[in-house]
C-alpha cells in the first residue's frame, strides 16, 4: 500500500477511535419547573423519585442562575453569551428569534463530528435561518413556537397525539407529549449508541396549559392540592417516569458511564406555589413549595431565575452527590461542555460565560468572585433598570434600588440598601457597564429570510409580529379563535428580487371576516377583494431583495375595524 494512503488511513483510525472516546452529552431541560419543584429539594407534596436519584449521583450547583423566562433562557444556554446581546430578551415580538450571527453548542458538536438532536422546544425562530436545522442540529422533533398549541404550532395540538416537526416535516404522533419527545430521543440515542451524540431534551411540559391524563393528577387533588398545580405536579411527575426510561436506556446500552447528563429548568415556577389573589379566597391545605425564596416565572427576584442543575458524568469522576454553592449561571455551560469533551470554543466569538470544570473537578478554592445579571423584558427595545438584578455570591441588587444580603435573607424580605451604600454604588456601576456592551444589539433585528430554498414557501405568523404593547400579540391559537383585533409588522430579508406570492389567512380552513386583504412590502403596497367564505387569499408582488418591513391587512371586519392576517404563507415564485 502507498505510505502517503496509509498515513491517512492509520490517522483517520486514530481519529474515529478518539471520537468514540469522548462522552455523550444528554441535556435535559423542562419548561416553567422551579427549583422548588422537586421532592430532594425539600418538597414534599410532589413525586419525583427519579430526579431525585438523579440528584443523589450529581453534583449539583445550589446557586444557579437563568433568565427569568423561556427563550432568553434557551438562547444564553445554547450560545454561551447572554441572552440579550444574542437578540434574544422576550418570548414573542420577533425578540424571541436568535441573531443569524450567533453560534450554538450544537454546531460546534457538530463540527466535531458528533450527531445533534433536539426533541422537545426550541423557541428560538420557526423560520430560516432561527429553526434547530440551521443552528447545528442533525435530527429535529420540536413543536412550534413557545408551546404546544401556540400560534405558530401545527393547529389544534393539545399535548396528545399531535403533529410537531420531525426533521422540518409535519408529521403524526400517538400519545402524550412528554412520552412522544422522550421516544424520539431515545432512538435517537440508539442510532448513534456507537458515536459521540448531542442529545437536547427540552420538553415543553409543565408549561401551561396543564393537560395531563386523570392518572398523574387526581392523586395530587386527592391530596388537597389546588388546580392547576395538580396539574402542575402531574406533568412534572409523567416526566419523571420518562426520566427513569431515560437511564434505563442508557444503562441497557452500555452508555450511563460515558454520557454526560445534564438536568436544569429554563425559569422559576410557574404554578408550584399558591398565588393568593383574592384576599377572601379559602387558603387550600397545600399551598406549594417555593424553597423559601421571593417570586416565581418573570421575577427579577431568585424565585423566578435561580433553579436546579444537575452534572453526572461517572467516566470523568463527575458523581457521586455533592453540592456546588459558588454562583454559576447558564452562560457557563457552552464553555464547560466543550472542555469536558476536547472540543474548540466557537472561533471569534466572546462569550460571556465560564468553563465549570473547576467546580466540577472540585477545585472551588480557586474559583474567582463575579457578578451576574438577568433581567426581564416584555419590550420592543429594552429599558435600563427594568425587571432587572445584579448577583454577586453575598448580595441581589433588585431594580438598581432594592439590595438584599442573599445568605442570611433568601427570601429577600428585608430591604439593606440604605444601610449598604457603597454596594449599591459598585453594583449599579457594573450593571451599567454591563449595559453598554448590550446597546449596540437592541436596533438589530432576527431576520426572517424569504425567498431562500431552505424555506420554500414560509410560513410566518402574527407570534412574531413587532408591536408597541405585548398585549396585542396573538402568540396563542386561543387569541385566534377569539380573533383578537390587532396588527403587527415582520422584519424581513428577501434573498432573490423576483416574484413572491403571499397567501394570507386569518386561521387554517377558517373563512376570514374582512371584504379587503392587504400586503406591504417596504413601502410598496398591493390589495385585492376577499371572495365571500374564502378561507385564503393571494397577493402577487415583484419584490426587490434586500431587508425589508412588511404588514398585512384585512379590513371590512363585520364588526367593523380591521386586523392582521395571523397566518402568512410566502412563496417565491420566480
Amino acid at each position: 500500500m502507498n505510505t502517503r494512503i496509509f498515513t491517512v488511513l492509520f490517522t483517520l483510525l486514530i481519529a474515529t477511535a478518539d471520537a468514540a472516546k469522548r462522552p455523550n452529552v444528554i441535556l435535559v431541560m423542562t419548561d416553567d419547573q422551579g427549583f422548588g419543584d422537586l421532592r430532594c429539594h425539600g418538597n414534599s407534596m410532589i413525586k419525583t423519585p427519579n430526579l431525585d436519584r438523579l440528584h443523589s449521583q450529581s453534583v449539583r450547583f445550589t446557586d444557579f442562575h437563568v433568565d427569568p423566562t423561556c427563550s432568553p433562557t434557551r438562547a444564553a444556554l445554547l450560545t454561551g453569551r447572554h441572552s440579550t446581546r444574542t437578540g434574544v430578551w422576550h418570548t414573542v415580538m420577533g425578540r424571541s428569534i436568535l441573531f443569524a450571527d450567533e453560534v450554538t453548542v450544537a454546531s460546534v458538536f457538530a463540527d466535531a463530528g458528533y450527531r445533534t438532536g433536539i426533541f422537545g422546544k426550541w423557541h428560538l425562530g420557526d423560520n430560516f435561518p432561527a429553526r434547530p436545522q440551521d443552528r447545528g442540529f442533525t435530527d429535529t422533533l420540536i413543536h412550534g413556537g413557545g408551546g404546544v398549541g401556540q400560534t405558530p404550532d401545527l393547529w389544534g395540538n393539545d399535548y396528545f397525539d399531535d403533529t410537531y416537526l420531525l426533521n422540518g416535516k409535519p408529521t403524526k404522533t400517538e400519545g402524550y407529549c412528554t412520552k412522544v419527545f422522550f421516544d424520539h430521543a431515545l432512538k435517537f440515542i440508539e442510532r448513534n449508541r456507537s458515536r459521540p451524540f448531542f442529545c437536547y431534551l427540552p420538553t415543553n411540559v409543565p408549561h401551561s396549559p396543564y393537560y395531563v391524563s386523570e392518572k398523574y393528577r387526581r392523586p395530587y387533588l386527592n391530596q388537597g392540592v389546588v388546580e392547576p398545580m395538580a396539574s402542575f405536579y402531574g406533568m412534572i411527575t409523567e416526566f419523571d417516569e420518562n426520566m427513569g426510561r431515560l437511564e434505563s436506556k442508557l444503562q441497557r446500552l452500555g452508555l450511563a458511564e460515558n454520557t454526560i447528563v445534564i438536568f436544569m429548568t429554563d425559569n422559576g415556577t410557574a404554578a408550584g406555589r399558591w398565588w393568593k389573589r383574592d384576599p377572601k379566597a379559602k387558603q387550600p391545605r397545600w399551598i406549594g413549595f417555593n424553597a423559601d425564596m421571593r417570586g416565581g416565572k418573570g421575577s427579577q427576584y431568585d424565585g423566578g431565575h435561580r433553579v436546579p442543575f444537575f452534572v453526572r458524568w461517572p467516566a470523568g469522576g463527575i458523581a457521586g452527590g455533592r453540592d456546588v454553592s459558588r454562583l454559576t449561571a447558564h452562560i457557563d455551560v457552552l464553555p464547560t461542555l466543550t472542555e469536558l469533551c476536547g472540543l474548540p470554543l466557537p472561533a471569534n466569538r466572546k462569550l460571556d460565560g465560564k468553563s465549570l470544570v473547576p467546580l466540577l473537578r472540585g477545585h472551588g478554592s480557586d474559583w474567582p468572585e463575579r457578578t451576574l445579571f438577568a433581567h426581564f423584558q416584555r419590550e420592543e427595545i429594552p429599558p435600563k433598570w427594568t425587571r432587572s438584578v445584579v448577583m454577586t455570591e453575598r448580595w441581589r441588587l433588585v431594580d438598581g434600588k432594592e439590595l438584599y444580603e442573599i445568605k442570611v435573607d433568601p427570601g429577600q424580605s428585608v430591604d439593606v440598601a440604605d444601610q449598604n451604600y457603597e454596594v449599591v454604588k459598585s453594583l449599579k456601576a457594573k450593571y451599567e457597564a454591563w449595559w453598554k456592551t448590550l446597546e449596540p444589539r437592541f436596533d438589530q433585528y432576527g431576520w426572517i429570510v424569504l425567498g431562500t430554498k431552505a424555506e420554500n414557501p414560509a410560513l410566518i405568523t402574527s407570534h412574531d409580529w413587532h408591536v408597541k404593547n405585548t398585549g396585542n400579540i396573538p402568540w396563542h391559537q386561543s387569541h385566534i379563535k377569539k380573533g383578537l383585533k390587532s396588527n403587527g409588522y415582520w422584519m424581513v430579508d428577501f434573498t432573490r428580487s423576483g416574484r413572491y406570492e403571499f397567501t394570507l389567512r386569518q386561521r387554517p380552513d377558517h373563512p376570514i371576516d374582512g371584504n379587503r386583504a392587504s400586503v406591504w412590502v417596504g413601502h410598496r403596497e398591493s390589495s385585492v377583494e376577499i371572495p365571500e367564505g374564502a378561507t385564503a387569499v393571494k397577493i402577487t408582488m415583484n419584490i426587490e431583495a434586500g431587508r425589508k418591513r412588511m404588514q398585512s391587512e384585512f379590513s371590512g371586519l363585520e364588526e367593523g375595524g380591521k386586523r392582521g392576517a395571523y397566518y402568512v404563507d410566502v412563496r417565491f415564485l420566480n
